[in-house]
């Protein structure tokens, strides 16, 4: 028995030094939490220098991740009474707020120029009389009086940003960055990452996207588009690269009155739902802001408008239109980049 023992003993050292000694390859650490009324979801590979880093332990970076977004809440949530946002939306005229509020509004002003309005983060008004508003008690068409009353205190033309301070033209005018502010909170936390040597993520706040790198084994990250349906499936598969994904679906939240589809999507311009057929908007962008806001403002132009909209400017956006029982797609020339596969 002695002898058995002592023969294995070289072995089992053996085996313990290549082990030892075997290479530590890049490894996928996931966070997932909730924010902004949603989820969020990050996903980031460690090197194996990395791994050895406590900073980058999942514990220690979910921490800097969750207080990140707390800010943000704090600065641009309608939620939150206390909030930037709230606070100016109480103000009979002007509110001093921090950089981040003021970038995200600056953004959405000129959204809204070059939109033609079609882009407003003061439309919560008429959100709210539609029934789509947080009570969600959306099934009553409004009157043309109680719209066009509604529509008197809507409109980013009554908004400004004058150095630190962000000012309204009329006391009632209320503004929602809902439309593009987790497109922000996902630039907040990729740009985060960034800082601390993390260059291969996927982060993901309530479906609207920003990516880096790649996964181990040089896999890249991969992202569907949905088919609008009753059943989930999936319209396309793209390559989204070092860049931000968004998509806008007008096909989920909606109701039914005397035979008529009345859509979430408010257009500012006429205080009521869209009626066009275009039923999905996915926009790449270097920025997940940007992205975001790009989405709704196209949903709400139309499939030409949006389509001519997204030419004039460049855009790589992707259309899904409803045309009769069938699914249409369209899309600029830079979005043809991304497609892994042309669809069969």
């Amino acid at each position: 028995m002695l002898k058995s023992v002592s023969q294995w003993l070289p072995l089992i050292g053996l085996a313990f030094f290549i082990s030892s000694c075997a290479k530590v390859g890049p490894q996928i650490v996931e966070v997932r939490g909730n924010t902004m009324g949603t989820y969020y979801q990050v996903k980031y590979v460690l090197s194996a220098e990395q791994q050895g880093d406590s900073r980058l332990a999942l514990k220690a970076l979910q921490s800097d991740i969750d207080k990140r977004l707390e800010l943000v809440n704090d600065q641009m949530s309608t939620y939150r009474p206390d909030s930037e946002l709230s606070r100016f939306n109480r103000a009979e005229k002007s509110l001093e707020v921090s950089a981040a509020t003021r970038q995200v509004i600056e953004a959405s002003l000129t959204l809204f120029e070059q939109s033609n309005g079609a882009f407003d983060v003061t439309v919560g008004p008429l959100v709210n009389l539609w029934g789509f508003g947080p009570n969600k008690k959306a099934n009553k068409v409004p009157s043309e009086e109680l719209i066009a009353e509604k529509q008197k205190i809507v409109g980013s033309q009554y908004l400004s940003v004058n150095g630190k301070t962000i000012s309204k033209a009329i006391p009632e005018l209320y503004v929602d960055l809902s439309a593009i502010a987790k497109g922000y909170g996902v630039d907040v936390i990729a740009d985060y990452l960034q800082e601390v040597g993390i260059n291969n993520y996927l982060v993901d706040i309530g479906g609207e996207l920003r990516l880096k790198g790649e996964k181990p084994q040089n896999t890249p990250w991969i992202v569907a588009i949905e088919r609008p349906a009753e059943k989930q499936s999936v319209q396309r598969i793209i390559n989204v690269g070092d860049n931000a994904i968004a998509t806008s679906g007008n096909y989920r939240n909606y109701f039914e009155s005397d035979d008529i589809h009345y859509s979430h999507s408010i257009d500012p311009r006429t205080g009521k739902p869209i009626s066009h057929k275009l039923v999905s908007v996915t926009v790449i962008n270097k920025s997940s802001m940007l992205a975001d806001g790009l989405a709704t403002a196209i949903t709400v132009l139309g499939p030409e408008s949006g389509l001519a909209f997204a030419k004039k400017y460049n855009l790589a956006v992707y259309l899904l239109v409803k045309e009769g029982d069938n699914i249409s797609e369209y899309y600029t020339s830079e979005f043809i980049p991304f497609f892994i596969e042309e669809k069969k």
